[in-house]
């Protein structure tokens, strides 16, 4: 997976990677329970997933997914692949508010 990324992916991984966003870390294909997330960034226990065309059917598998991510105390952004290519300003600046965003507090 990591050898081929869709072309979304890899446009977003550009922004993400090497601390070109705003100096923070983002981290590629990251295993969280059995699921392997697309972008995790630790220190805002951030998940930002890319979601191709499959995904519009696949509804269920993906909010079951998203429940046990965040269950484990992430949180989670889905960006469709259409999103990234037709408008990668808009997905950035949704990760940047989800950067600046309070994290939230500890599960009992």
């Amino acid at each position: 997976m990591r050898s081929m990324p869709t072309p979304a992916e890899a446009k977003l991984w550009y922004h993400l990677r090497a601390h070109r966003f705003g100096s923070i870390k983002f981290r590629r294909q990251t295993v969280i329970g059995t699921y392997i997330a697309d972008f995790t960034c630790r220190t805002a226990m951030l998940v930002i997933e890319v979601d191709g065309d499959s995904h519009g059917v696949r509804t269920e598998t993906d909010a079951e997914r998203t429940r046990f991510i965040e269950a484990t105390g992430w949180r989670l952004l889905r960006f469709s692949n259409a999103e990234v290519m037709g408008n990668i300003e808009a997905v950035l600046e949704r990760v940047e508010a989800a950067l600046k965003a309070p994290l939230p507090s500890p599960l009992p």
